[in-house]
Parts: structure tokens; sequence; C-alpha cells
């Protein structure tokens, strides 16, 4: 939302405060002036409080004032039955037999043998670690045998 709008919660507030100037009495006269009945416009009132209080549970309660944006992607992780794509489950299958290893201490794949070479080694080592595929030493864990399985079936 922009600074131009109130938050969700300032408004709230605003609706409850003018309720309970309402339920109080204190626009009897308003109610007066537009023909209202002071009484039918408090049990107007509470019966919307009412109304509005069981609707609040709905609604997010947003986040501070000046607080960055929620990242609605902060707690996704990939599924564990993921299927591996064809660069991922290649390089599963290489590194399983060794022609692909991952040089200690860094993220990059190297070539041992006959074969392809890795394309996007960097990019490709994250995606398989962040998938639980790729342990920190650069081998394939229990996940990333059953995703290699999954992949060749």
């Amino acid at each position: 939302m922009s600074d131009e709008h109130e938050s969700f919660e300032d408004a709230w507030r605003r609706i409850s405060e003018i309720a309970q100037r309402v339920t109080r009495g204190d626009l009897d006269d308003i109610a007066r002036a537009t023909g209202v009945d002071p009484e039918e416009a408090k049990r107007w009132v509470r019966d919307a409080g009412l109304w509005l209080n069981a609707q609040s549970g709905r609604f997010p309660t947003g986040a501070p004032a000046g607080a960055p944006p929620r990242d609605p992607f902060r707690d996704a992780e990939p599924h564990p039955l993921d299927t591996p794509t064809e660069e991922q489950g290649a390089a599963l299958a290489a590194l399983e037999s060794g022609r692909w290893t991952v040089e200690p201490g860094t993220s990059m794949l190297v070539s041992h043998g006959e074969g392809p070479a890795p394309k996007n080694a960097l990019g490709l080592v994250r995606e398989l670690r962040v998938r639980d595929w790729l342990d920190a030493d650069g081998r394939l864990t229990l996940a990333g045998r059953r995703a290699l399985g999954r992949w060749l079936d």
C-alpha cells in the first residue's frame, strides 16, 4: 500500500472509536439531526461492530509501517519428490558414477575422463544442494539417489 492509504489496523481503530462514541451516546445529536432514532443508530452500530469483529479474523494483519514487504516465497522449499530436470539428472548420474566431482571447498564441478563437461556448473551445484540432493562435500545424499532413480525411470 502507498503512504496515502491508511493501514487496515488504522482504519479498524478509527471504526472502533466511532462505534464506541455512538454506543456512549456522543452522537445522539447527529442521529437526531439526520432523522434517525438514536437508539436505532446505536443498535445498528453495535450490530455492525459485531459483524466487523467477526470478519476481522479473515484479513491479514499486515506488516508494521516502514517494514519491507514479506517475501511470499521465504519459506518455500522444493518438494521431496521433485523429478530432476534433464540437466540435474545428468549431473546426478555423472556425480554418482564419479565422472564429475565437486572440487573441495567450492561449488565447482570438475569433469574426469570421457564425456561432456558440465554447463552452468555453479548454478547446477547450487540447485542440487538446495534440493538436498548433494551434501556439502559434493556427494549424493539419500534424497539425491532417490531423485536420480526417479529421473532414470
